[in-house]
């Protein structure tokens, strides 16, 4: 065999293993945004959102396959009314101060082709862990135009009955299911 055209074969080999390697992103804190909405005594929804996230994803295009570890800071819990964020931070709710940050995992992400459509994993929060499914859409990974890095994102969502975790205070009266929305941003590592 050429020395020239054993190189080449080196060359490609390594192009194909990077490619089928597993990619590793980092949250980006600034452009993903945990937000709930729940029911409030049957008259509106309240929304509320969340400041502070931290998290990796790793995602193997090859084998269709993955992960999700992402932290949300409970303390970072926002309403827009500073009288009831503080009451959610209490330990009627949140209990930020045993409980600072609640967690998703999962280790099973569900493929459409290419496209990223769900994560089955499981939510800590009040220190109990539960099952959890994650429906994504407008799953996107490319080039980021303005800083110009490689970067997915996508919009998941999902439905918990807050109770099961045991924050039952006011249930019914405050709606037991809570509706979760996550736009998430994350930068290749």
């Amino acid at each position: 065999m050429s020395k020239p055209f054993a190189a080449a074969l080196a060359i490609a080999a390594v192009s194909t293993a990077a490619y089928a390697a597993p990619e590793s992103y980092t949250v980006d804190p600034a452009h993903t945004y945990p937000n709930f909405e729940i029911n409030h005594l049957g008259f509106s929804t309240m929304h509320g959102k969340f400041e502070r996230t931290s998290g990796k994803i790793v995602i193997d295009p090859a084998t269709k396959s993955g992960s999700i570890d992402v932290k949300i800071d409970t303390a970072s819990v926002d309403t827009g009314h500073a009288k009831r964020d503080e009451h959610l931070r209490s330990d009627t709710f949140f209990n930020v101060a045993q409980f600072p940050t609640m967690n998703f995992k999962a280790s099973k992400l569900r493929f459409e082709g290419d496209r990223l459509v769900g994560a089955d994993g499981e939510l800590t929060l009040l220190g109990k862990t539960l099952p959890v499914v994650l429906a994504v859409t407008n799953f996107h990974c490319g080039p980021n135009p303005i800083v110009k890095k490689p970067e997915c994102g996508a919009d998941a969502t999902t439905s918990i009955k807050r109770s099961a975790f045991g924050m039952d205070a006011y249930v019914p009266a405050v709606g037991d299911e809570v509706k979760i929305s996550i736009e998430v941003e994350a930068f290749k590592d």
